[in-house]
């Protein structure tokens, strides 16, 4: 069964749920400075995405962002291909598989926000000189199977020669829990010494189970588009205008990010994280910027973007790869690099 498959019942769904809004809408006058956003899980590693809001960058640009969670990539684009979102951020993964579907109004990547892979490996127990061979004979939960998170970390595995399955001398990659249930399976199974997960929970989980983070998938898998805005071609036509700028705000909180303080980022980061405290938002930050996890001109490169066809290949995926022109319009994010 495909990918696009596998959405079409969840796709239909959701029609049948939002149909009448949309109708509505087109027939009435929806406010065009008004984004409905999809966001596929909710991690410190979008940063720039929260210190936008909080710091009121949208609304100086005179857009009011409402912001949801998928819970997932496959519901996010979903959102977008029903209309019930405006924008997504999401893997580019995702509109790769939709767009191999042949969807008539195709989703496209217009802007990169997160440029290496933004999950940690935790342990439970210390590993002060971790390498990818403390995973043999073990088994780890790396992400959902299909999604950027699982195949980055099965690219990583075995590019540096070694095998995925069950037994002494492979590393058992489960991929079959789902994204948001990661920690506590993980921790509910003493079995389980290994699972990769994002800030903030990566630090929160450590603090709370006496466990470790032992390495970071960025640094591991190098420069590849992870995390990407994307909208319906047909919106990017009519509402280019409310996409730049959105894409502005955006690069704005990016400049604030790496020009403050990691606890004055923190302390923007707050109204969004609930819960967490500044001290713990701060280590979360200085971890992404060690990294170097975010995009500073929201460009995705071609060459980033064959990183990413070889690692969907290596999953097993897609059989093919997709051209990175009508994957990504960077138009935009081009525009405002130069203007800057």
């Amino acid at each position: 069964m495909t990918i696009w498959k596998k959405l079409g019942i969840l796709s239909i769904a959701l029609f049948m749920v939002f149909s009448g809004c949309m109708f509505t809408t087109a027939c009435g006058k929806k406010d065009k400075n008004v984004i409905e956003l999809n966001e596929v899980t909710h991690s410190i590693f979008y940063a720039p995405l929260y210190v936008a809001i909080n710091n009121g960058y949208f609304k100086d640009e005179g857009l009011t962002v409402n912001l949801t969670n998928g819970g997932g990539s496959d519901t996010s684009m979903s959102a977008l291909l029903t209309g019930s979102a405006d924008i997504i951020l999401a893997g580019p993964e995702t509109v790769v598989y939709t767009q191999q579907e042949g969807i008539k109004d195709k989703p496209v990547v217009f802007g990169q926000l997160t440029q290496c892979d933004g999950s940690f490996i935790v342990s439970k127990e210390a590993k002060p000189d971790f390498t990818l061979a403390d995973l043999v004979g073990e088994t780890i939960i790396g992400g959902r199977n299909g999604g950027l998170p699982a195949m980055t970390l099965q690219y990583i595995i075995q590019s540096n020669g070694y095998q995925i399955g069950t037994g002494a001398d492979k590393i058992n990659l489960r991929t079959d829990v789902a994204f948001n249930l990661t920690a506590s399976v993980w921790d509910g199974d003493a079995s389980i010494k290994y699972c990769t997960l994002f800030e903030p929970t990566a630090t929160n989980v450590a603090n709370q189970n006496n466990a470790h983070i032992v390495a970071s998938l960025g640094q591991l898998s190098g420069s590849i588009p992870y995390t990407c805005f994307a909208t319906k071609q047909s919106y990017l036509t009519n509402n280019k205008t409310q996409a730049e700028k959105f894409l502005k705000a955006v690069a704005r909180a990016y400049d604030f990010i790496t020009t403050s303080t990691p606890t004055a980022v923190a302390q923007a980061l707050l109204p969004s994280f609930e819960g967490n405290s500044v001290e713990e938002l701060a280590i979360a930050v200085e971890q992404y910027l060690a990294i170097n996890a975010w995009s500073s001109d929201m460009i995705l490169s071609e060459e980033s973007f064959d990183n990413l066809m070889n690692v969907m290949l290596n999953a097993g995926v897609i059989t093919q790869k997709s051209t990175w022109a009508n994957i990504v319009d960077n138009s935009i994010a081009q525009s405002l690099k130069e203007s800057a």
